[in-house]
C-alpha cells in the first residue's frame, strides 16, 4: 500500500553517518529505497533481515536503524555484531516513538 504523503524519516543512532560513508551510487539507491518505504512501498532489492519477524511496526514513520555492507552474497549470515546493534536500535526506535506520541511502554501502532 502506498500513501500520497511521505512518512517521516527518523535516523536512529549513527545510521545516517554510516549511510553517508557509502559510495555515491549506493547512497542514491538507498535514498530511493528509503523514499519508497516512506511512501508505503518496498524497493525491489529490499530484503528483510532474518530474525525480526515479530519486531513490530511503527506505521507513522520510517526508522532507519543501521546501515552496513554485507560482504557475502550467500552462505554467510549477517555478523552477530550487526544483529545485536539492530536489536538495540529497534529498542531505541520504540523509545523514540513512545516519546513522540506519548505512548505507553510496549504499545505499537
Amino acid at each position: 500500500m502506498t500513501t500520497s504523503r511521505p512518512k517521516q524519516l527518523v535516523w536512529v543512532g549513527s545510521s545516517l553517518n554510516h549511510l553517508r560513508a557509502f559510495p555515491e551510487e549506493v547512497r542514491q539507491v538507498m535514498g530511493f529505497a528509503l523514499f519508497e518505504a516512506q511512501m508505503g512501498g518496498k524497493h525491489v532489492a529490499a530484503k528483510p533481515l532474518r530474525g525480526f519477524k515479530g519486531a513490530g511496526v511503527l506505521e507513522d514513520a520510517v526508522y532507519v536503524l543501521h546501515a552496513f555492507e554485507k560482504k557475502s552474497k550467500k552462505g554467510i549470515s549477517t555478523p552477530r555484531r550487526n544483529i545485536d546493534l539492530v536489536q538495540d536500535r529497534l529498542k531505541m526506535a520504540q523509545q523514540i516513538h513512545d516519546a513522540r506520541h506519548g505512548a505507553t511502554k510496549g504499545k505499537r501502532t
